[in-house]
């Protein structure tokens, strides 16, 4: 029920931050902004999303999954509704501000849940769930926004993906009214209790400076970096891309790009089994891990050419193998990131990784609004595959993935 609740709040969490996508055109024709506005507007949530993903990590290590999820999740839901008073970019820009204020505590949470309640053996399968809900928010909100657009206006898509997220607190209250009477407790953190209790040096220890001053994590969170910016290339642009690019229509959006989301959600899915699968036939954490990331590296490198496509629909596919491999590779660099860091830390830790990710975002979607409108897309897909290459040679010079352990004196 945990994972269950938290996957649905990940499927919100993206409905809510990819309805702007897929209403680009609409919205930047009412408001008359051109790509580089538009860019403007996609790096006011992810600036706000970088540093609320910094706090959120710390709150939700002080404050548990339980109280972040429902802060989080009535934040953004409000945040997404206001999208529909908008009135030009600087209201655009405000309340894509607030929406990333409230989604970004989100993920720490949820990652920390799953570090609570499962353990490393099973531990990827229960992240690859969360994760691969960002794909079954993405795949449903084309189809859903195209529907409500063509008959209510843009700005009613908004309001009404907005008030989801708010079904999701009665059933949240609900839950860890049972937690409570089944443990005693609202936060009984099995998995985590037990991890910290393993042989080995105690985990407080190991002191978050400690932590931020050794080279595997650095590499690691670079790797993600480098991997989130491609992510956010294809969350923002893809639909606009489509359109104005390929020739689809509102319509033809709505019917089709949930593929590609769809498949991004399997490459979630197939990434933790496969992973997990490793571990158990013994070939290790390390390996088994890494195994996955080349592989999937491999894939989005290859669906990146998509811009070479004469076809449409072999350009959608190849645009779909890209977000399969994304999401099994997100599956395993995540769950790498709570592996090496001391429970203790896990969502500050987290948290930072996912603020660097989304500023190395916010860097790229700077360069990518003036590049789209004097050369087009195709450079911005070429620098998407590139990304991919640069954080597998983060991975290897990270290390083995294992726990950093406080150093001996």
């Amino acid at each position: 029920m945990v994972v269950a609740l938290l996957f649905g709040g990940s499927v919100i969490n993206y409905i809510d931050r990819a309805v702007l996508a897929v209403v680009m055109p609409q919205v930047r024709r009412d408001l008359g902004l051109s790509a580089t506005d538009y860019s403007m507007a996609v790096n006011a949530f992810l600036v706000m999303y970088m540093v609320s993903y910094i706090l959120g990590g710390r709150l939700a290590d002080r404050l548990g999954c339980r109280v972040m999820f429902l802060i989080t999740v009535v934040f953004w839901s409000l945040a997404s509704m206001a999208h529909g008073a908008v009135q030009g970019l600087r209201t655009l820009a405000l309340f894509r501000a607030l929406l990333g204020t409230g989604e970004a505590g989100f993920y720490p949470a949820a990652i920390r849940g799953a570090a609570e309640w499962f353990p490393p053996e099973s531990r990827a399968k229960a992240v690859g769930l969360v994760l691969s809900a960002l794909s079954v928010g993405t795949l449903l909100t084309p189809p859903m926004v195209a529907w409500i657009t063509l008959r209510y206006g843009w700005r009613a898509s908004f309001v009404a993906t907005g008030a989801l997220g708010l079904l999701l607190v009665p059933p949240w209250l609900a839950l860890h009214r049972r937690i409570r009477r089944a443990y005693g407790t609202p936060d009984p953190a099995p998995a985590l209790a037990a991890t910290a209790n393993r042989d080995g040096p105690p985990e407080d220890e190991v002191t978050l400076g400690q932590v931020l001053r050794t080279r595997k994590y650095w590499c690691v969170l670079a790797a993600r970096a480098c991997s989130d910016a491609a992510w956010y290339f294809y969350l923002f642009w893809m639909p606009g891309y489509f359109q104005e690019t390929r020739g689809l229509s509102l319509e033809a959006v709505g019917k089709l790009l949930w593929i590609p989301y769809f498949l991004a959600g399997v490459g979630a899915l197939a990434g933790a089994w496969a992973s997990s699968a490793l571990i158990r036939r013994g070939l290790g954490l390390d390996r088994s891990r890494k195994t996955v990331l080349f592989v999937s590296a491999a894939l989005c490198f290859a669906g990146s050419w998509a811009w070479l496509a004469e076809d449409v629909r072999l350009a959608l596919g190849m645009v779909s193998l890209a977000l399969f491999g994304h999401q099994a590779w997100s599956t395993n660099i995540h769950t790498a990131i709570t592996e090496i860091t001391p429970p203790a830390h896990v969502s500050i830790l987290y948290g930072i990784t996912g603020a660097a990710g989304t500023l190395m975002g916010a860097v790229v979607q700077a360069v990518v609004g003036p590049v789209v409108d004097s050369m087009g897309y195709d450079p911005a897909f070429a620098g998407a595959g590139a990304l991919y290459i640069a954080a597998v040679a983060l991975i290897v010079a990270a290390g083995r993935i294992e726990r950093i352990r406080a150093p001996r004196i």
